[in-house]
């Protein structure tokens, strides 16, 4: 029998709220955290709102000597990793370093940190860019801080695979508990919000340019023209189901089932990988569609995306056969660090039994879906799917189920 992995800690910074209670409850009300972009001047670009993380003050929550060398995805990150390991009442110092590990995801790096040293090297010269850009980009560097600032030896790594990423990564990251390892820190934080980042952005042809927050981001929707970018995320901890049991952890569900796919090359004709993903985790769950008890889905907010999402929920559960959701119209898209944040959302709803709500969407004829409104729904929630796909054709899907 394979050994049951399980989520322990939660550590949340969105959008709508700053931690996992303030997440959670913003969540429940419908708080949008989509507004105009307040990192930079947006004025001259075509896509002016993001999801920004409100009131995070890295000098208040970190070391200072660690400020100079990390961007702001890293400092949330480490950040979030302290509030996942409190959440789970995990001390590191008392754990055998190689029995922990770290995997995350990450869709672009520390863009912020190297934009500055950019702008050094052209306006100042090479001898004044920082020795830290060196990592502080990189797409690894989440990974690498977290475990050196938690003592933390055992497997680690970085999938990236853009918003599908932070499934992937869990996904890895149950994998190596399986192979024997008694802790993982797991999810993702992403943070490109600054000119640099905006552009590389910019460059799919994906943002909606409208300026407007409770209209820009309008998944399912006849309107739908694109989405909102975000930053943030969430960090996991993942042990495996005998180890919290012998600590007494509480446990807030079990990682069951994950499948990956890749979509054909454009004009193939050849059937989007989505649905087979879903097919794929929902067997190696070992559970059937009729268990399943919320989806929380991509929500691209591109006509032909939805579409090819919408296809792929139906033909697995019916028509109108599985409430969907997609709390992400409240906080954008975060990349690597969406599915961290909607596993963390199935969670909580198994906890709280109650399925996040999907805010100022009118859902469009044609679309055969039964998605939950602007106010949240309750319900029984023991099995819930996530879904996130990434820009070039990956696709990942996570059943998440309650424990016991």
């Amino acid at each position: 029998m394979t050994a049951s992995v399980v989520v322990t800690g939660l550590g949340v910074a969105a959008p709508n709220g700053l931690g996992t209670e303030d997440f959670w409850a913003a969540t429940l009300t419908g708080k949008n955290g989509i507004g105009r972009i307040t990192r930079f001047d947006p004025s001259s670009y075509p896509a002016k709102l993001a999801g920004e993380v409100p009131g995070f003050v890295a000098e208040d929550l970190l070391p200072s000597r660690l400020l100079p060398q990390t961007d702001r995805m890293t400092r949330i990150a480490l950040v979030a990793t302290d509030w996942a390991l409190a959440d789970a009442g995990v001390n590191p110092e008392e754990l055998a370093e190689f029995d922990m590990g770290v995997v995350t995801a990450s869709s672009s790096g520390g863009f912020e940190f190297g934009q500055g040293e950019l702008e050094k090297l052209w306006s100042r010269g090479g001898q004044y860019v920082s020795a830290y850009q060196s990592f502080a980009w990189f797409y690894a560097v989440n990974s690498g801080q977290i475990s050196i600032r938690n003592g933390m030896k055992g497997p680690s790594g970085v999938v990236v695979s853009d918003q599908a990423g932070g499934l992937d990564a869990v996904a890895q990251a149950r994998r190596q508990i399986r192979k024997g390892t008694d802790l993982i820190v797991s999810g993702s934080i992403d943070a490109s919000i600054c000119p640099w980042g905006w552009v590389a952005q910019l460059a799919s042809d994906r943002l909606s340019t409208s300026e407007e927050p409770s209209s820009a981001f309008l998944p399912f929707d006849a309107d739908a023209s694109g989405h909102v970018p975000g930053e943030g995320g969430a960090i996991l901890i993942l042990e495996s189901g005998d180890s919290a049991r012998a600590r007494g952890a509480r446990v807030y569900g079990e990682v069951s089932g994950y499948g990956a796919t890749f979509d054909p090359g454009p004009g193939s004709g050849r059937e989007p990988g989505l649905r087979k993903a879903v097919e794929l985790a929902l067997a190696d769950a070992n559970v059937e569609p009729g268990d399943v008890d919320a989806v929380f889905a991509d929500a691209a907010a591109i006509p032909e995306l939805d579409r090819v999402e919408a296809e792929a929920i139906t033909a697995v559960f019916g028509p109108h056969g599985v409430p969907v959701t997609a709390p992400k119209t409240m906080t954008g898209r975060l990349y690597s660090g969406a599915g961290p944040l909607d596993l963390a959302a199935a969670l909580l709803s198994i906890k709280d039994g109650r399925i996040p709500p999907t805010v100022n969407v009118e859902l469009a004829a044609g679309y055969p879906l039964d998605l939950v409104g602007p106010r949240p729904r309750s319900a029984a929630v023991r099995t819930a799917l996530v879904l996130a796909r990434g820009h070039g054709g990956f696709n990942s899907a996570v059943v998440v189920r309650a424990a016991g």
